[in-house]
């Protein structure tokens, strides 16, 4: 990577740089039993998964789930994941990663929909914080998409141009975020999407983070 790189990377959490597949599709299927769902693998989950939630939960169900179910599914999914996420760490590379696209000149910052009360702790604790200029968890309900946060994301960055910006995420929805706001986006097959409903969107897919990161330089040249 070059000096001077005016770029910025957004970057998605769960499932890009929290390598955190075991608990997200753990959490899933414990959210399932609560009504008497049959388990789905993870690949059930790359194939179907989608924002938002509920719509995920109608494709496996036959069905939109009532108020009441969504609400035991949500809470039962967010207790498993905090109980589970303790066992999962950052997807290999990251730490490198970020420390050289910083050392390159181009800035970066966090947006994720885990919540930002449990998300500011967890990054820190990984020792990475330093490396973004801004780190976002969603506030209000969960299950929703990713563009309205986006647009408050990237409007509190100071001398980030939208043009020059790169989201990097696992979902279809970090695409149509990123679009939201006039900004590119890679996404990557390690978390939440299989590659062919991530090559749906009509953006760059790759395989790893470093591929993404590279991917990311080229969009915002």
């Amino acid at each position: 990577m070059g000096k001077h790189n005016a770029a910025h990377i957004v970057w998605d959490w769960n499932g890009t740089l929290f390598h955190d597949n075991a608990a997200i599709i753990g959490a899933t299927n414990a959210a399932f039993a609560e009504l008497g769902l049959e388990p789905i693998t993870l690949e059930q989950y790359r194939e179907l998964y989608c924002v938002p939630v509920p719509k995920f939960y109608e494709r496996l169900m036959g069905r939109l789930p009532t108020d009441a179910e969504w609400e035991v599914m949500d809470e039962t999914f967010h207790r498993y994941y905090t109980e589970h996420r303790i066992g999962c760490g950052l997807t290999d590379g990251v730490p490198g990663l970020l420390a050289e696209w910083a050392s390159a000149g181009g800035s970066q910052s966090l947006l994720s929909m885990y919540g930002h009360d449990e998300l500011v702790p967890l990054v820190r604790d990984f020792g990475i914080e330093p490396h973004f200029i801004r780190v976002d968890g969603r506030t209000g309900p969960s299950g929703g998409s990713k563009a309205e946060h986006m647009v408050r994301h990237v409007g509190a960055l100071t001398g980030v141009e939208p043009a020059r910006t790169v989201v990097i995420g696992d979902a279809a929805d970090d695409a149509i975020a990123a679009r939201h706001v006039g900004a590119r986006a890679v996404l990557y097959t390690g978390g939440s999407h299989s590659r062919a409903s991530l090559e749906a969107v009509g953006v760059p897919v790759v395989d790893s983070l470093e591929e993404a990161v590279a991917e990311a330089e080229r969009l915002a040249a």
